[in-house]
């Protein structure tokens, strides 16, 4: 029996593709709507289908926030969120406070597995011993490992089942012991500990990290040359060797990208090293909303508008196309420095209805009929496949584009796209 600790966008996932494996799974958590949903066969996350959460339910699976279940498990694998401070300090109180719950309800012979992004040591200098409170001993009485999460939510082509799994362990056993539990659902990477494996991740994320700064900073200096990078990436990709095309936004958002690049650098300056790339590309990424509210304050003031009353609409708030998920979402900050400048500020997502941005709970409006008429510019923070992207050129004064989501409506709307 699988016992998975944190039903989100990795745990809810991962549940599945055991149950499809054959495995009884026990989904814990401690958010009692989110129980309630599953356990009547429904899902919370737009890109996980109610029917997928159906067919866990009739291969076994049950969620609870009962803690004492958990010590049927034979493994159990914490998939909870690990944040950062507002001062990019690693926060890693969701690991500590499942490490509690687990180490009240360790038995001997269990797997632990960590997939919760941390940074490296985090494993077997936090994890561990709150787990060894228990009495017993990691690598002795259980087993103990480090398995990265890789999901990539709404992104189709690649599922938990079909994305190789790095496993790290500090003993050949504990090794062993999680990759046969991985390989009943996936490919299996080892490496060598559990650091190794912790520090995979990480590179993973930072190689995005870097590269989304770098096009974000090519954008800005290809825009004063009077150049479009977006189609100078189109021809860029051509190229069959030596070139990964990175898409440039109004910043970076998620759990991932703007998040786990700091727990790595947090972890070299404490250790006397520094990842002067990682800065600077969390500078030049942290600009980006910035310098949209730029670009929208120019606009408006090219057509005598001034932003003190102007009413703009944000089209989407998600961190990425076609999710529900808002985690961390450039759209916030544009939004808050939006307000700084005295504009009135609504937002357009069918996929997050509500949007919490500082104190004040926001709802997504209703753009039908002639609703578009009533703002004085819209941007493009997200670009859902479901929006009307024609519509939103023709009925509104002036387009923000963030995301070269206007680059195929009707060319003789071009000269209300602005493209941030």
């Amino acid at each position: 029996m699988i016992g998975v600790v944190g039903m989100g966008y990795v745990g809810l996932p991962l549940s599945d593709a055991f149950c499809s494996a054959g495995f009884p799974v026990i989904g814990f958590d401690l958010d009692e709507t989110r129980l309630a949903t599953l356990n009547r066969g429904a899902s919370y996350l737009s890109h996980f289908a109610d029917a997928r959460v159906a067919a866990m339910r009739e291969r076994g699976f049950a969620a609870t926030g009962a803690p004492d279940v958990l010590s049927r498990a034979d493994a159990l694998l914490i998939c909870v969120p690990t944040p950062i401070t507002s001062h990019n300090a690693p926060d890693l109180s969701h690991v500590v406070e499942a490490a509690e719950t687990l180490a009240a309800v360790l038995r001997p012979g269990q797997l632990v597995v960590l997939e919760s992004t941390t940074f490296p040591g985090a494993a077997a200098e936090v994890l561990k011993p709150i787990l060894e409170r228990s009495g017993l001993r990691a690598g002795q009485d259980f087993a103990l490992a480090y398995s990265p999460e890789r999901e990539d939510p709404g992104n189709h082509a690649f599922t938990t089942a079909s994305t190789p799994k790095i496993v790290g362990a500090d003993s050949e056993a504990e090794r062993r012991a999680a990759c046969a539990l991985y390989d009943a659902i996936t490919a299996t990477v080892p490496v060598s500990d559990m650091r190794t494996a912790e520090a995979v991740k990480l590179t993973e994320n930072v190689f995005r990290f870097v590269n989304i700064a770098l096009v974000n900073e090519l954008k800005v200096s290809f825009d004063a040359l009077g150049i479009d990078i977006w189609e100078v990436i189109q021809a860029a990709q051509t190229k069959p060797f030596g070139y990964m095309p990175f898409f440039p936004g109004p910043g970076v958002g998620g759990h991932c990208i703007p998040v786990d690049p700091f727990y790595l650098a947090w972890r070299a300056k404490a250790e006397g090293a520094a990842l002067r790339m990682v800065e600077l590309a969390g500078e030049i990424s942290q600009a980006m909303p910035r310098r949209v509210v730029d670009k929208t304050l120019q606009a408006l003031a090219d057509r005598g508008l001034s932003p003190v009353g102007a009413h703009v609409l944000v089209v989407g708030v998600a961190y990425k196309r076609n999710i529900d998920d808002t985690r961390e979402t450039p759209a916030r900050d544009i939004i808050e420095i939006l307000r700084s400048h005295g504009a009135r500020v609504s937002y357009h997502d069918p996929l997050a209805p509500e949007l919490m941005v500082g104190d004040t709970l926001m709802q997504s409006v209703d753009i039908g009929a002639d609703a578009l008429s009533g703002f004085d510019c819209a941007i493009v923070v997200t670009d859902h496949d479901m929006l009307d992207y024609e519509r939103l050129a023709r009925e509104t004064p002036v387009v923000i584009d963030t995301r070269n989501a206007l680059a195929k409506v009707d060319p003789a709307l071009a000269g209300k796209i602005v493209k941030a």
